[in-house]
């Protein structure tokens, strides 16, 4: 990692499942200094007393507070901006928590960059921005027009990247149904199921992680990157559960749950026509058409009434073998059957 040689990184929501992922990843580079920016100074306190590391420096701040955002922003080089609120039910009823912190926070970390010379920065979406039909994916949605245009206006010669990384279902994150029904199967609870025909990507930290890193050494100013990710149906999922654990509870259809999809888009079928296949990932590059209104009306693209989005229906399925041996990948999953050593 060579491009990070020297610098200094920062990690907003670096507490978080994700944002600890990154930092693993990152402590091992030739990076110079590490920052974790968060609000839980609790779990700040147990990542400082674990660590030990002189190379990772702990600020405690809002994103919604710019000032804060200013404390810790300077002399950083690469920014990953993970602080967000997620949940989607949590969301749903507090909408308005979710735009102060994922479109009006970002806007904060983004020109806080800029002021402060940042080389490059990443912002982290969901595939739930696509199509959004919950409070979570519509925030996430205006977060990234907010840092499309940020980059946009920079242009392609701009002191500062900025791109965006979407993802699809990042597997026993927190708050993700892996942990819920692990924990399920340990109280001999039953599996508590909204839709068995439900299906969601499945990616792990690794992966994901492995995506913030392209972005950084790819990506052009307005950019959004999608890495391609196999599928599973829930019912899948949860039988794949049931084989390593050796657990013979039942499965409970509960409904779906309300905001919630039957499947995930990853790319638009609006973004897939001028998406850049690049191998493992699709760049979708930012429309650089100017504020001609005319353009909306007496301008279109054929292109796109025939292409499909992709999204977890048409995207490689994984079956019950090939979802055990994804969640073998799982630091978690093996902790969790003896397989390697807890850690922290």
């Amino acid at each position: 990692m060579s491009l990070f040689e020297g610098n200094v990184l920062l990690i907003t929501g670096g507490t978080g499942s994700f944002g600890n992922a990154v930092l693993r990843r990152f402590l091992d580079s030739d990076v110079k200094e590490i920052r974790i920016f968060s609000r839980d100074e609790k779990k700040q306190d147990d990542m400082r007393h674990h660590l030990q590391n002189s190379k990772v420096k702990f600020y405690i701040g809002d994103v919604r507070d710019k000032r804060s955002v200013d404390g810790v922003m300077s002399g950083v080089d690469y920014v990953f901006h993970a602080a967000a609120l997620k949940q989607v039910p949590s969301c749903e009823f507090f909408p308005a928590q979710a735009v102060r912190t994922n479109v009006l926070g970002t806007e904060n970390v983004l020109d806080s960059a800029i002021e402060h010379g940042v080389k490059n920065v990443v912002v982290l979406s969901t595939d739930k921005a696509a199509y959004p039909i919950n409070a979570m994916g519509i925030s996430k949605a205006m977060m990234e027009k907010v840092a499309i245009a940020k980059g946009r206006q920079l242009g392609e010669n701009g002191a500062t990247t900025i791109c965006c990384t979407r993802y699809g279902n990042v597997m026993a994150s927190r708050g993700s149904v892996i942990p819920l029904w692990v924990e399920q199967m340990k109280t001999s609870s039953p599996i508590t199921i909204t839709d068995p025909s439900m299906t969601r990507f499945m990616m792990t930290l690794d992966d994901a992680v492995d995506l913030v890193i392209y972005a950084f050494q790819h990506g052009h100013n307005g950019d959004l990157f999608v890495q391609k990710a196999p599928a599973a149906t829930l019912d899948v999922l949860a039988q794949a559960l049931k084989v390593l654990y050796r657990s013979s509870v039942e499965v409970k259809v509960i409904g779906t749950r309300h905001g919630e999809k039957l499947y995930e888009t990853l790319v638009t079928r609006e973004e897939m026509a001028k998406a850049i296949d690049m191998g493992e990932y699709y760049r979708v590059p930012c429309d650089t058409r100017d504020l001609n209104y005319d353009k909306y009306f007496v301008e279109g693209n054929e292109d796109i009434a025939r292409i499909d989005d992709y999204h977890s229906h048409n995207t490689r399925r994984l079956d019950v073998e090939g979802m055990k041996q994804l969640l073998l990948k799982l630091q978690f999953i093996r902790e969790d059957l003896g397989l390697e050593p807890r850690s922290f």
